[in-house]
């Protein structure tokens, strides 16, 4: 509030009504900590560390265990003073289009299964750039890779096109389920070519990896993230 009044040259009842706050709390000062108040956050700062899906529902469970007598509004009080917080869990987006998810998938010969993922980067100025990464999965070559601020599905499908057309089209086309491979654009290209499609599904995959985060990787340090 200080240098709220300082820095605009209101008064206390000026600045007090600007951010909705009531005058007597300027008359409040704040009691200091006491040995058994730092040992206590010090314990909450450690214990949620260790145990980073717990909240301090959990964490006054295990102040009592190991004997603390506390109250559980104040350890949530203090929990939440001290800026602890259970990270958020993003919720899994449901499979859409035309594919069907599989795990492991390995084809046989070259040109039956191609992957086809995004990965991002900057320009110096701070503007996005999108590259759009093709993979055969048998023969862990990239033949092509499409470089734009901004791709769609049409673009995407002019990009097919273009390998298809020195290639031939796949036998199977493995992707995300991003708004840029399931639109119908991209369905209609695989049904006029006679490829089939299938989602890039992690689960049960444990330290296996596809062929095109390979390929990610290996462009991340020379070319993605590089300092001009």
């Amino acid at each position: 509030m200080d240098l709220f009044r300082g820095r605009f040259g209101v008064s206390e009842r000026r600045a007090c009504q600007v951010v909705g706050q009531h005058r007597s709390t300027q008359r409040l000062v704040p009691p200091e900590l006491t040995d058994e108040e730092e040992r206590l956050r010090r314990w909450l700062r450690s214990f949620s560390k260790s145990r980073l899906r717990w909240g301090w529902r959990q964490d006054y469970k295990g102040l009592r265990r190991q004997g603390w007598w506390v109250n559980k509004k104040r350890v949530q009080r203090i929990w939440r003073e001290e800026g602890l917080r259970v990270p958020h869990r993003g919720k899994k987006r449901p499979l859409r289009g035309i594919g069907v998810a599989v795990g492991t998938f390995c084809p046989i010969r070259p040109n039956v299964l191609w992957a086809l993922d995004f990965q991002f980067d900057q320009t110096a100025d701070g503007r996005n750039l999108k590259l759009l990464n093709s993979v055969d999965e048998f023969t862990s070559e990239c033949p092509d890779i499409l470089v734009a601020r901004n791709i769609d599905a049409d673009e995407v499908v002019n990009f097919l096109d273009k390998i298809a057309l020195g290639r031939g089209a796949p036998a199977f086309l493995r992707f995300d389920h991003g708004p840029e491979f399931v639109a119908e654009a991209v369905a209609d290209w695989c049904r006029a070519n006679g490829a089939a499609t299938v989602f890039i599904d992690r689960r049960g995959l444990g330290p296996r990896r596809f062929r095109y985060e390979r390929v990610h990787a290996r462009q991340r340090g020379p070319v993605i993230g590089a300092t001009p």
